[in-house]
């Protein structure tokens, strides 16, 4: 039923991509319809095909962050419990971390809590006014009992892409850890070295890896162990009460969403056919035909990082984000997030914490007629 709105034109890509690739529509029906197996529990034949679903998704993810070794990436529920679980499975009562204002409340409010109850410090490095971290801000910030650095690789909401190979080197001199949340980068940004240079990554499936919710990729070299924040079956050790030791098994108790898995192995080879730098160029174009439309218009503040993920966030004088959402899909049809998108500390660097932003997110299936339809929106606002 339409609500006798215009067409639907989606551009809330950063919150979770849509429409998705119809071979991950057809992966995910066919795991639910034929195979519906749990994996990693029985040897019978449906059993052993969500096994092998769940393999081809952690090659997948493998390729995808550098070619790193399958076996150690886990494939957790979420993005959210993948970043508690790296956050609580490697500090330890006394540490110092250091994160940024740039970063995800994903990361954010678990380092909060754990400061709140006295476990750790936590010093957040500033950002600019688009949202970029200087890895001289986390040298200058570090402390002799620093062991772990925190940091969204692209902020949800400028775009901004901090340079994590600048931020791993001062890390790695160190002696620290750092964790890079990759759920505005992976699959949108090439990555050309191991794991972004990081030494844990996570990410999400239902973003830009074309998925759907009930996956995720969490990833650490050889040598850097999380304990289990996590207790339960595994399929493995079943008759032992410890959790078993090698990583995969460990980061992975419960049952596994296998319709999921098999939604992230067929978007991540959608992406691998077409090449992530193809499909990121192609989204990031038109973030900057938006960008470059809206900050002609009269009243409105526009904020982009230029080759960034495919975000474009912005404010128009006189009406609240909120009121600007709903008016563009009146108007046009255009479906953008507003408010402060789960970035509490960012809108202060921002200048928006009164109300966040109103933000757009361009997704492969997005066209040029979008752009046009949310600039031509915004225009009759403000004219």
């Amino acid at each position: 039923m339409s609500h006798g709105l215009p067409s639907r034109r989606y551009l809330d890509n950063a919150a979770t991509s849509w429409p998705k690739p119809e071979v991950v529509f057809a992966a995910w029906n066919d795991a639910v319809r034929r195979v519906g197996a749990t994996a990693g529990r029985a040897a019978y034949r449906e059993a052993a095909e969500a096994d092998a679903i769940r393999e081809r998704a952690r090659a997948a993810a493998a390729r995808l962050l550098g070619g790193v070794d399958p076996q150690r990436v886990a494939l957790p529920a979420g993005c959210t419990l993948a970043l508690n679980m790296a956050i609580h499975g490697l500090v330890k009562p006394g540490d110092h971390v250091i994160a940024t204002a740039a970063d995800h409340n994903a990361t954010l409010r678990p380092l909060h809590a754990l400061e709140r109850r006295g476990v750790i410090t936590l010093s957040i490095v500033p950002c600019d006014g688009l949202g970029r971290v200087d890895s001289a801000d986390i040298a200058g910030a570090w402390r002799p009992a620093t062991r772990l650095v925190v940091v969204s690789h692209a902020s949800n909401v400028s775009g901004a892409v901090q340079d994590a190979a600048a931020i791993g080197r001062v890390v790695r001199e160190r002696g620290g850890l750092f964790l890079l949340d990759a759920a505005q980068s992976l699959g949108q940004v090439p990555c050309d070295m191991t794991g972004f240079g990081a030494d844990v990554v996570a990410a999400p499936a239902h973003k830009w890896l074309l998925g759907t919710g009930g996956a995720a990729i969490l990833w650490a070299r050889e040598g850097v162990e999380p304990e289990a924040f996590i207790q339960g079956g595994t399929g493995s050790a079943s008759d032992s009460l410890d959790m078993p030791t090698r990583f995969v098994e460990r980061m992975e108790a419960g049952t596994p969403d296998v319709p999921a898995l098999a939604a992230l192995a067929a978007g991540a080879a959608w992406l691998e056919e077409r090449s992530v730098a193809e499909v990121g160029r192609t989204c990031r174009a038109l973030a900057a035909a938006c960008a470059a439309g809206l900050r002609d218009l009269r009243g409105v503040r526009v904020i982009a990082a230029e080759g960034g993920a495919p975000i474009v966030s912005f404010t128009v004088e006189g009406y609240a984000p909120a009121e600007v959402s709903v008016l563009v899909e009146q108007i046009a049809g255009a479906q953008t997030r507003s408010g402060h998108h789960c970035a509490a500390l960012v809108h202060e660097c921002l200048g928006t914490r009164d109300g966040g932003t109103v933000r757009a997110a361009f997704g492969p299936f997005n066209v040029a007629d979008d752009v046009d339809a949310l600039v031509a929106a915004v225009r009759s606002i403000v004219e």
